[in-house]
């Protein structure tokens, strides 16, 4: 490789250091939970409060889900070694997706290798240059992807905007736009806040137009029964997508639910589908049972509820600056990226294990640390959380 790449490359990393944007990862050598086993270079593994992972219901580790995986390996195998349509799908395929159709409320589902995949291909296959796509502008890197990748004219309206989607909504179908489809994220993940679903249905039936949700950070724990922020706003979305890396047991893999037209092209031109090789049966089987146990979970989904006013209400009364909201991702504001760093190291040091979010990520001057609650915490975790943060802040001066 020529050393003149090289070097760009190392001024360009040098550069993202000097910002103080430079993100690194941690080892952990245990599994995922409330509490983890991180490992440092010469130390021995510390055990560590995890208040920055995607597991809201607990089942990251969950027994049941491990039984699962391990029957579904003796009996179909470890890897598919094929993509779906040359001999890459197994019953198990079909009936996850079946069983996702049944218990979020459509027709059908198509399975693809992450929630990025499938967001990344369902407005291409489905939208000309004849359409428009209306997404809000704080809609998640893979929407945004996804929608690039497609012919549709593309409009995007403020993130919660009602009269600014209704604008946009009118400059589509004035341009004389043959199908138009509003795309949005159920929860924006960065923010914790909910998309107001029932006024963009509204607005998407006053103007004809088809609504798509990624529910990414809300399937499984939100929503009558799990089923995400439609079920929650009482209305239906026309298109969904959603994950199995989050509350469904957190290994990987995505959806789209649809009607049954939509998912059938899907099969035939959804390239990230076409050209990927089937999720292994492993993680089929697992997310077959986690569904089945987050549908009974109402008293896992009223402990991350408890646990996420109590966390809330644990942090405003120390005096830190939140983002409002009722969801289990609750954003600590910092504003300056080299502190908000500097935070989640003080908070490394307490035994408390959180992410430092700012630019890209994030716009500039919104750093933050995303704590995010689940089921499986204790309120002693919560006590030794909030403690740590108490003396974390007054360390780095933000209290």
């Amino acid at each position: 490789m020529a050393d003149e790449f090289l070097d760009h490359i190392g001024a360009v990393l040098k550069g993202i250091e000097a910002e103080g944007l430079m993100k690194r990862e941690r080892e952990i050598t245990s599994p995922q939970g409330a509490r983890v086993t991180v490992a440092r270079p010469g130390e021995p593994g510390r055990r560590m409060l995890n208040l920055c992972a995607n597991n809201y219901l607990g089942l990251a580790d969950d027994p049941r889900l491990v039984a699962a995986a391990e029957a579904a390996t003796r009996s179909h195998g470890y890897g598919m070694a094929s993509v779906r349509f040359i001999c890459g799908t197994t019953d198990l395929h079909r009936a996850l997706e079946r069983r996702l159709a049944a218990w979020l409320g459509h027709e059908d589902s198509i399975l693809f290798a992450a929630c990025f995949d499938a967001n990344g291909a369902v407005f291409e296959p489905l939208l000309g240059e004849e359409d428009a796509v209306i997404s809000d502008s704080l809609n998640h890197a893979s929407i945004i992807d996804g929608i690039r990748l497609c012919k549709a004219r593309r409009f995007r309206f403020a993130n919660g905007d009602m009269a600014d989607l209704e604008a946009q909504l009118r400059a589509a179908r004035e341009g004389g736009a043959r199908f138009v489809m509003v795309a949005t994220d159920g929860v924006f993940s960065m923010d914790g806040y909910f998309a107001d679903l029932g006024a963009v249905r509204r607005l998407c039936d006053a103007y004809g137009a088809l609504l798509m949700v990624d529910d990414c950070h809300a399937t499984g724990f939100v929503g009558p029964k799990g089923r995400g922020t439609p079920a929650r706003a009482g209305i239906a979305a026309d298109i969904l997508t959603g994950t199995f890396g989050k509350a469904l047991g957190g290994a990987l893999g995505g959806y789209v639910a649809g009607a049954q037209p939509v998912i059938d092209l899907l099969r035939q031109r959804a390239r990230p589908y076409l050209f990927s090789n089937a999720l292994p049966p492993a993680v089929v089987g697992a997310a077959l049972a986690a569904i089945d146990i987050a549908e009974a979970a109402d008293d896992r989904r009223a402990q991350l509820s408890e646990n996420a006013a109590y966390w809330r209400a644990g942090l405003e009364a120390l005096g830190f600056s939140l983002l409002p909201g009722s969801h289990p991702i609750v954003p600590v504001m910092l504003g300056d990226a080299p502190l908000a760093q500097s935070f989640a190291r003080e908070l490394d040091a307490e035994g408390v294990m959180v992410s430092a979010f700012f630019f890209p990520v994030v716009p500039r001057g919104k750093a933050r640390i995303r704590t995010q609650m689940n089921a499986a915490l204790t309120r002693e975790d919560l006590d030794f959380g909030l403690a740590a943060f108490g003396r974390a802040g007054k360390a780095v001066g933000v209290l």
